[in-house]
Order: C-alpha cells, then structure tokens, then sequence
C-alpha cells in the first residue's frame, strides 16, 4: 500500500482552478494536479435547489501533506463553503507513489 492521497476541489471556473493547480504544485503540497473538464453541479443553496457550471480538479499528494494541501486550497478559495475532499488512494506502479512523494517533501 502506497502513502498517497487525493484531494478534490471544485472552482467557478478554469483560471480559478488553474490558479490553484499551480499554488499547489509550486508550494510543493502537490505532485500533481488535473484539471476535469467542467461539470455542472446541482445543489441546495440558501433553501433554493441552483445549478451551476463548476471545474473540478484532482490533486494527487501523500497523506503527510494532505491537510497542509487541503488548507491552502480552503484559503485561496473563492467560495463561501468550498467542497473540498479527500481520501486515501492505493499506486499498484510503486515509482508513481516514489515519485509523487519526491515531489512533496516541501521546503
């Protein structure tokens, strides 16, 4: 079993969720992050049921920089009450879990 550990978050838009791919693999608190392609969500909010175009993003990191990953990302994030999770993920390829956690160590 590998130490690693994915992070998804949701953004109003792709420059948002670009912007936070990019703070999180230049702090090092992310080996990698994909952008998706947007999605629409369906939600309840303030007593009404919305809808709304969102861009989802999956962080790969270790399990040792996932709650510094998730903080940063709740920081810098645009909205009131960001959807932003995580669980642990298991790397059959043992280089990608090496790999990964080279990239992570911080500074």
């Amino acid at each position: 079993m590998s130490d690693i550990a994915i992070v998804y978050a949701v953004y109003a838009d792709a420059e948002s969720a670009q912007a936070a791919a990019h703070m999180a693999i230049e702090r090092e608190l992310a080996a990698c992050a994909n952008i998706l392609a947007p999605c629409t969500s369906v939600y309840r909010w303030q007593g009404e049921v919305t809808q709304g175009a969102e861009v989802p993003v999956l962080f790969k990191t270790t399990r040792a920089r996932r709650d510094a990953l998730m903080a940063a990302l709740a920081l810098g994030h645009g909205y009131e009450i960001p959807a932003i999770l995580s669980w642990d993920a298991d790397a059959v390829h043992l280089p990608f879990a090496g790999w990964v956690e080279q990239q992570t160590r911080g500074h």
